[in-house]
């Protein structure tokens, strides 16, 4: 009988062979969801899926991609949210 915490379908289950010849059970936690972006719910590309403790062995440059708001918004609502910007800054030093 497995042991409790692994009765439930919150560890994902491989079978393994042994160099004895065995074929032993082993409980691995799942993978995370992809990421999505903050603003439309998009799936981001280039960001790695992984448990945390996977993730700190990365590098920096493979974490995320290496621009603002990277592995937070998609590259078409980081568009926007620049343009948005621009306009308001804009739109302030002429009213002024």
């Amino acid at each position: 009988m497995p042991a409790l915490r692994y009765r439930s379908r919150t560890y994902k289950r491989t079978f393994r062979k042994t160099p004895g010849g065995k074929t032993v059970l082993h409980y691995k936690k799942k993978k995370p969801k992809k990421h999505h972006c903050a603003q439309c719910g998009k799936l981001l590309h280039g960001v790695p899926r992984g448990r945390p403790y996977q993730i700190r062995k990365l590098s920096k440059s493979q974490k995320r991609p290496n621009r603002p708001f990277g592995g937070n918004l998609c590259p078409e609502c980081t568009r926007k949210h620049f343009k948005q910007q621009a306009r308001s800054v804009a739109a302030s030093e002429a009213g002024s």
